[in-house]
């Protein structure tokens, strides 16, 4: 991981148009790109999606392709986009990991948080203030459960999910492909129903604090750098106080990491 403060260009309406002319236009088509040749067909789909561009104050300026939004060659540039994280805890405060599906174009096989993924650029799921946006990630959090997981909507309603805070991250997959993210934080507790897609995730597992721990001595394990971050900094805080979360939720200022 590297810091977003270093080498990184802050994004503004004003520049971003000069710096990135696909942007609004999605010109940078996925199913032509000759950066996915060789990668899963569906993968390769679900890279036209239209990501949230943001400015270092989670304020949309623009809209691009996934792809476009993940090319390490943008990110360096300073390309942004909003993003989520769900911890999803069973009765027991245990927390559900999934392991990354092979066929993923970043971070493969990688251990991480329940669900990672980004509200699209269609209505429902944008919001250019904090409580708005809030609603989109909630929404686009149950859809992306549901995709991934195949968890039933009604087990997750949107207004079941708490938020936290937001991260501000950049981290690299490899020479071609990462992520520069600002991640909306979601806990829910809920007794769920499994199905999963395994395009998306091929083993998921439910964990105590401790033995997710003892995972991370495990180095035969790997795991996304964003999981990883915030293991390292807040969950298990999080976690210890899980009954009373109240002082913890809905955080207005970006932690910037």
């Amino acid at each position: 991981m590297s810091s977003t403060t270093t080498q990184t260009q802050a994004i503004t309406a004003e520049n971003i148009r000069r710096l990135f002319p696909e942007i609004d236009t999605l010109l940078a088509n996925a199913a032509t790109s000759s950066e996915l040749d060789g990668y899963d067909e569906e993968q390769v789909r679900l890279m036209d999606e239209v990501c949230i561009v943001l400015d270092e104050n989670d304020i949309p300026i623009g809209s691009a392709s996934k792809k476009m939004c993940h090319l390490m060659k943008n990110i360096d540039l300073g390309l942004l986009h909003r993003a989520f994280s769900v911890f999803l805890f069973d009765s027991n405060k245990r927390l559900l990991l999934q392991q990354r599906a092979d066929e993923k174009i970043t971070f493969p096989s990688m251990w991480t948080n329940t669900c990672c993924s980004h509200p699209l650029g269609i209505p429902g799921e944008t919001g250019a203030n904090l409580e708005a946006a809030t609603q989109g990630v909630r929404r686009a959090a149950q859809r992306k459960l549901g995709q991934e997981l195949g968890i039933p909507g009604h087990q997750v309603p949107p207004e079941n999910f708490k938020f936290l805070t937001r991260i501000h991250y950049k981290a690299p997959s490899d020479g071609l492909w990462g992520e520069h993210e600002i991640d909306y934080i979601l806990f829910i507790q809920a007794e769920v129903d499994l199905e999963i897609n395994p395009n998306e995730a091929q083993d998921y597992k439910y964990v105590t604090a401790d033995e997710l721990k003892k995972m991370f001595e495990d180095k035969s394990l790997s795991f996304t750098p964003w999981f990883k971050l915030i293991c390292d900094t807040m969950l298990f805080e999080w976690w210890e106080n899980f009954d009373n979360l109240d002082k913890y939720l809905n955080e207005t200022q970006i932690r910037r990491m």
